[in-house]
């Protein structure tokens, strides 16, 4: 495995996050905690797989990992190994940091003792997210210090760098990617590892409870740190100017922002001083105070809000720098929406500088692209949840739904979801719309989500007896985000064998007395639990337990068990469509004469619109082996 075995020295083709996970080997990392969500999810895969791996070669596993049930657990998790002396990084997506918050802004006062790396990863456009919110302003907000990496190499040097700085000010370390430097792919420099220590010792320190009188104490010590972190950022590695000309126009940029700016420059031809700003949080301010009078025109680039813009603003009025023009979002020429290309950036200097745009103009003339929405697998037990329970529902259900595969039933034709705020919010609104209306309520979550956010809301169910349905589609696995265990499985994010919680036991242990697990691919079984489901007056939960298809398809395979293949009988196809219109399975398509087949590359076999077809015209004409 090239991320460990490499040699010092050799360069190798690491993705962003993959880098991480190699500056956190190098920089000797004893705990690694994380709840997985794209685009953060291969930093905690690769050690994942890293664990795996030297256990299979007979080697010890330097330090210790773990697939949290939470983000907010793994913050925990980690903190307390920081606490005992260790060195700890915690990883997730932007959001994450939400659910993590509650910790993160009291870990902030009492700070750490061993190194600890909180990485967050934004996501600009939301590719795979319910919002795109900027988590630097966790870093203004809770007064963490924070580092900002452009490419894999400087995600993997930052890393290294950011225990130390953690160990040094004794505060947790947030490094910042966003979705393009979590998955672009560049070559990385490779170093010694620092050994790790293995085990530290928890020293007792009454300051370490945030009773308010401890609080009130902790606050004017975090003000200090940071005020010791200016000093740190002043004279940092990662902040630099890029270029000696004697020109009049300056560039300040951060993250991915600094490439594009660079590359506009260039496709432009303009000579410009770039304020590259790698330690973000505290903002150098006497080294952008040097750099905003030494130029006249200054462009801030930077993705979604304007926080080192208005920082510049303010650092040029205290300063009384009034002969410099300050451009960026507050201008009008960036948006605070999505991320930039380079496209963007060079539309945006062209305007400033009164120059022709060389780039052709792709609003005048778009690419026509077909549309290729996103779907849930052929076989996917989920669409047999959907179809099962909409045959035996009234029209006017309401569907909160969540985060995960199982939202893709949003679209045509299953059409089955009406809300979506956040992990785990499915059962909470499920319970306010039993109380707020008349309407029957059938809710949606996947297993994972049910462990790391729902318990709350359905011990709030059954308190207080809202009259909901709330279903759990278990397909033993945290699907959507590269199949990572979750406490509903077998085995540990390190492989090892671990205790697995069945999610009707544990509603049943919360008080849910109407509790019902059904196998989706058996359509009429699963259609008769939800209509009683739906009769039962108070809280009820459906528990559809059936694998992922490709999990499936994998334990066939290692198995060796073949593959079913089915075709539409053309004579006794009646051609009511449903198998298209109302299942909506992609592997189903229509012919040029309007005749419905099944894509056998597509199809993985799963048998269940042998059920949907009313005319039996649906058959199992051979097997393939995997």
């Amino acid at each position: 495995m090239e991320i460990v075995e490499a040699k010092t020295g050799k360069k190798i083709l690491l993705l962003g996050n993959e880098a991480i996970t190699r500056g956190a080997l190098e920089a000797g990392v004893d705990f690694a905690t994380t709840y997985p969500g794209t685009p953060s999810s291969e930093i905690a895969d690769t050690f994942s797989a890293v664990a795996k791996y030297l256990k299979k070669e007979g080697k010890d596993v330097p330090f210790y990992f773990e697939y949290s049930t939470n983000e907010k657990v793994a913050l925990e998790v980690a903190a307390a190994a920081s606490f005992s002396g260790l060195r700890a990084l915690t990883c997730m997506k932007h959001v994450g940091l939400n659910v993590a918050s509650d910790a993160f802004m009291t870990y902030m006062y009492v700070g750490c003792k061993g190194g600890h790396v909180i990485v967050t990863a934004d996501d600009p456009s939301c590719h795979s997210s319910q919002n795109e919110q900027d988590n630097r302003y966790y870093a203004l907000f809770g007064s963490a210090p924070m580092l900002e990496p452009s490419t894999p190499q400087e995600a993997k040097d930052m890393t290294v760098k950011a225990f130390d700085l953690s160990e040094k000010l004794k505060l947790p370390f947030l490094l910042r990617t966003t979705t393009r430097v979590s998955h672009v792919r560049g070559p990385v420099k490779i170093k010694d590892s620092r050994k790790p220590k293995g085990k530290g010792f928890f020293e007792k320190d009454p300051m370490l409870v945030t009773i308010p009188e401890v609080a009130r104490k902790r606050h004017p010590v975090l003000i200090k740190k940071m005020e010791d972190a200016l000093k740190l950022s002043e004279n940092s590695e990662f902040n630099i100017v890029i270029g000696k000309s004697d020109s009049e126009i300056g560039v300040v940029a951060s993250g991915v922002s600094v490439l594009h700016a660079l590359e506009a420059l260039d496709i432009l031809g303009l000579e410009a001083d770039v304020l590259k700003l790698g330690f973000t949080n505290p903002l150098p301010k006497e080294m952008c105070k040097n750099f905003l009078r030494k130029h006249k025109t200054v462009v801030v680039v930077e993705e979604l809000e304007p926080i080192i813009e208005n920082q510049l603003k303010e650092i040029a009025f205290d300063a009384g720098i009034n002969d410099v023009k300050i451009y960026g979002k507050t201008s009008g020429h960036f948006s605070r929406l999505y991320e930039y290309n380079p496209d963007i950036v060079v539309e945006q200097f062209a305007k400033i500088f009164n120059l022709k745009n060389p780039l052709p103009d792709t609003k005048e003339n778009p690419l026509s692209l077909p549309s290729r929405p996103p779907v849930m697998c052929p076989g996917c037990p989920h669409r047999a949840s959907y179809y099962a329970m909409k045959k035996v529902v009234p029209k006017d259900v309401v569907y909160p739904t969540d985060i995960g595969c199982y939202t893709l039933g949003k679209a045509p034709p299953l059409e089955v979801a009406d809300v979506l705020l956040c992990m785990g919010s499915n059962a909470g609104i499920a319970n306010g719309l039993s109380k707020a209306t008349d309407q029957k309520i059938i809710s949606f979550m996947g297993d994972s989500t049910f462990f790391h956010a729902a318990l709350p809301a359905i011990v709030d169910a059954v308190h207080h007896n809202h009259d909901c349905v709330i279903t759990v589609l278990d397909n033993r696995t945290t699907a959507m985000t590269g199949h990572q265990p979750h406490p509903g499985t077998s085995f540990d994010g390190m492989g090892n064998p671990a205790k697995a919680l069945l999610v009707e036991d544990v509603v049943r242990g919360l008080g849910v007395e109407h509790v019902e697990v059904v196998d989706p691919k058996n359509l009429k079984e699963t259609s008769e639990a939800f209509k009683r489901a739906l009769e039962f007056k108070g809280p009820s939960v459906v528990v559809s337990k059936s694998p992922c298809i490709l999990l499936e398809l994998h334990d066939k395979k290692e198995r060796g068990e073949p593959l079913d293949i089915y075709q539409i009988d053309q004579d006794a196809c009646k051609r009511c469509n449903i198998c298209i219109s109302r299942f909506g399975c992609p592997a189903f398509y229509f012919a040029e004469d309007k005749s419905v087949h099944i894509n056998e590359e597509l199809c993985n076999g799963c048998g269940v619109c042998v059920q949907v077809c009313p005319f039996n015209a649906i058959k199992k004409v051979k097997e393939v082996t995997l």
